[in-house]
């Protein structure tokens, strides 16, 4: 890999995760063994023998794309004078040795961190899209590219709802651990669309500042130009369509202060810290007086 990607994911970077992999893995352990013994990325969706389920895939495809959003995301964060750090552990706001940023950009090097320092935390949810068979021929071996995610039965990247609900189950966790977290942006990095039952949900969180974006980088998931989802009404969801858009968003989301803050209150508890933060004498003052009386109120008891 080199230090600046040239493009965003499309067939090429699978090709290169197969031909890496094979060199310290078994075919195997990559590819799903038909009972005629060919060797398939996914089920076709035509096949009709037995299926068994691949889960040794899982590893070598995420610690492929992660070290690939590092290098994807490198001159980003050298633009905003960071630095892109993977498992990212900062106790603060949630981040364990077992349950680390896949991905931040941080103001130093270190993997250990203070809240402080971190100014963007990248979930990558990326995986193999299209379906690939290995031909071997003796000691030789290629890929062919069977099609994509429409003739396959597996669902890729954040196509599936359980990679989706670990994304915002972690990302809950970071936002409820700590005031700390509340001026650092989540975004989740896939390369694939969402499925239409996110479309409001993805919206919501973006809106209500747990997350602040599902971002794809694969610009043609679908063969033959086929059409797939831009983005959401409220961007929830954005599928990027070249490394200038990616860049130009992701500085702008660097630059800007926001603050998530979420809480239950009566309308005359708002009524009252509203008027108190209204004395202040600029948007900024009275935002952050605001932001100081809702977090250190307990709310009212019925």
């Amino acid at each position: 890999m080199t230090s600046i990607m040239k493009t965003l994911w499309n067939k090429q970077q699978e090709i290169d995760f197969f031909t890496k992999s094979l060199k310290v893995a078994t075919p195997e352990q990559l590819f799903y063994v038909s009972e005629d013994g060919r060797y398939y990325a996914y089920w076709p969706k035509s096949y009709g023998g037995e299926k068994e389920t691949l889960q040794s895939r899982n590893a070598f495809i995420g610690s492929f794309t992660e070290m690939w959003c590092k290098d994807l995301f490198e001159e980003i964060a050298q633009g905003m004078n960071g630095y892109i750090v993977e498992k990212v552990v900062c106790d603060e706001i949630g981040l364990s040795t077992k349950s680390p940023a896949d991905l931040a950009v941080c103001k130093t090097r270190n993997k250990i961190q203070e809240a402080k320092n971190i100014l963007l935390i990248i979930e990558v949810k990326m995986s193999v899209v299209w379906n690939w068979e290995l031909k071997r021929a003796g000691s030789k071996q290629n890929l062919a590219c069977l099609g994509d995610y429409r003739t396959h039965s597996g669902n890729p990247g954040l196509l599936r709802s359980d990679t989706m609900l670990k994304a915002i189950g972690k990302s809950i966790n970071i936002r409820v651990s700590s005031y700390k977290a509340s001026q650092i942006p989540i975004i989740v990095v896939g390369n694939t669309p969402i499925t239409d039952s996110y479309y409001e949900k993805v919206d919501h969180l973006k809106k209500s500042g747990v997350i602040q974006g599902f971002w794809s980088v694969n610009p043609k998931p679908l063969d033959n130009n086929a059409e797939t989802i831009k983005n959401t009404p409220h961007h929830g969801f954005y599928r990027f369509d070249s490394l200038g858009e990616l860049k130009d968003e992701a500085i702008r989301l660097l630059k800007e202060e926001r603050e998530f803050f979420s809480s239950m209150q009566t309308k005359k508890a708002l009524g009252r810290m509203i008027e108190i933060a209204n004395q202040e004498n600029t948007y900024e003052k009275k935002a952050q007086k605001f932001l100081e009386l809702i977090r250190n109120s307990q709310g009212e008891n019925p």
